[in-house]
């Protein structure tokens, strides 16, 4: 908005003799300094605090931290595929006209998104207090507890848990799909099926993949909670670290600086994914 210095023009006026002159912004002036204020505080109570930044720099290439990132990526790549895999069968289960498979769909997502995680990790890491055994009687039997190893029970705990947000996620895609495109494809011959995975779900992808990308996102932070049941993800390795050397904060800083670039390279390919499928759609975000 433009303010002028001088009385409203005459008749005799010429807008030449105007002088414009850009308005004071004064509020938002004293945040910017109230904002920069907080930052420089922030970083020189860091700069001085009782942090050793050579430890920092010692341990954040180190075998232990690099082995628990390798386990964190792995868990999270390998929990949000089978989050994704249950997602779609509990969605379609979901909208399904059989009752008994549309129940099962409604309990399962009322369950697992009703608990906590770090609860589901315990119960499938203690299975074998219900379950002392895994298998068919007579065919195939495995102990619980050599079965439900810390990998496994955090890629079911994490994975499981994963479906049945995944499942409202696809769901809320499908139903953005207008009806007529389930006509149309079952008008020339194909199944209800059929045409879910060749007309419909390629068309909710555009929907259904910010969200699925945030939740791989959040993934990755999510791991951390498996070092309750011992699984080896780079949280827990660093606090196995600062429990040995005392530098407690030089270790989580190390953590910390491991999960933003992680977080920061799923972010650019989501960004990439997003804009693949937005194609033709004309909302593309640059």
């Amino acid at each position: 908005m433009q303010t002028t210095t001088q009385t409203p023009p005459t008749s005799s006026t010429e807008l030449s003799d105007y002088k414009i002159v850009p308005r004071r912004h004064y509020g938002r002036l004293l945040s910017s300094l109230i904002i920069l204020g907080l930052l420089g505080a922030l970083i020189h109570a860091f700069a001085n605090g009782d942090i050793e930044w050579s430890v920092v720099g010692r341990f954040l290439t180190a075998k232990a931290i690099l082995w628990g990132l390798g386990n964190t990526v792995l868990m999270s790549i390998l929990a949000m595929i089978l989050g994704v895999v249950l997602g779609v069968v509990f969605a379609i289960m979901r909208m399904s006209s059989n009752s008994v498979l549309r129940y099962v769909a409604k309990g399962y997502i009322w369950f697992f998104r009703g608990t906590p995680i770090i609860l589901q990790l315990l119960l499938w890491f203690n299975l074998a207090l219900v379950f002392p055994t895994l298998g068919i009687p007579g065919v195939f039997e495995a102990r619980t507890v050599d079965v439900m190893v810390p990998f496994v029970a955090a890629l079911l705990g994490l994975g499981i848990n994963q479906g049945a947000y995944t499942a409202e996620v696809v769901r809320g895609g499908l139903l953005s799909v207008d009806n007529g495109q389930y006509e149309a494809a079952m008008s020339i011959g194909m199944t209800r099926l059929k045409s879910l995975r060749r007309i419909v779900l390629p068309q909710a992808m555009r929907v259904i993949l910010p969200p699925i990308g945030n939740e791989t996102i959040s993934m990755i932070k999510m791991t951390s909670l498996a070092s309750v049941i011992q699984y080896s993800e780079i949280l827990h390795n660093a606090q196995n670290i600062y429990y040995a050397n005392a530098r407690v904060m030089e270790l989580l800083i190390v953590a910390g600086i491991w999960y933003l670039v992680v977080v920061t390279i799923m972010s650019f390919g989501q960004r990439m994914l997003e804009r693949r499928f937005a194609r033709g759609s004309g909302r593309v975000d640059h």
